[in-house]
């Protein structure tokens, strides 16, 4: 059975990670030059092939002994915060794409797809997923909560990312992001000295 639990918690972690990324950059960007309802769809796709991936991962940590574990993803987090707090505010074209010839559905939604599949491929909130998947072993609660939070930061870039911006300063939003990761790790080292 499936933990609410596990799954709120997943979404927040990982829709604070993601909303200074450069994908949600991405999604904005598509979201003001195509129609919104087909770029929407094509970040959706992709995010569920990056969360499966994540999963997939996930599952291969959690056959470590869990101290070894608990030690991993405690590390793993630690990275994800200092990434987030050093890295958190850069935005870059490396991931631009070509832009679709027309504007029809399997066009825009086919270049939003290939757009976010290559942003998010390795990305923080994919590590995130993938660590989580193996300290949680609910992979479905996991899952949904990680694909749930990424189409929601890509939903709301898409629709109306720069008002956000005007109420939450960027630094905030990383600075928090950081400080839950940081007590996560701090919990999972603990668990791994501890076992």
């Amino acid at each position: 059975m499936m933990s609410l639990t596990v799954a709120a918690l997943t979404f927040g972690i990982i829709f604070l990670a993601e909303l200074p990324d450069k994908t949600a950059l991405a999604s904005l960007v598509l979201g003001t030059k195509y129609r919104a309802s087909y770029v929407f769809a094509g970040i959706a796709a992709a995010f569920a092939l990056q969360v499966g991936l994540a999963l997939a991962a996930g599952h291969l940590l959690s056959l470590l002994p869990h101290r070894w574990v608990e030690g991993v993803t405690g590390v793993l987090f630690l990275v994800g915060a200092g990434m987030l707090l050093f890295h958190g505010g850069e935005d870059g074209d490396e991931h631009a794409a070509k832009e679709p010839s027309s504007n029809s559905f399997w066009k825009v939604a086919g270049a939003s797809f290939v757009v976010v599949a290559v942003a998010e491929f390795g990305d923080l909130t994919q590590i995130m997923t993938a660590n989580l998947a193996a300290k949680y072993a609910d992979p479905l609660a996991v899952g949904l909560g990680s694909w749930l939070a990424l189409c929601a930061v890509g939903g709301i870039a898409i629709v109306g990312g720069q008002k956000l911006l005007k109420y939450v300063p960027m630094k905030l939003i990383i600075r928090v992001a950081a400080t839950i990761m940081v007590v996560l790790a701090g919990i999972s080292i603990f668990g791994a000295i501890t076992g």
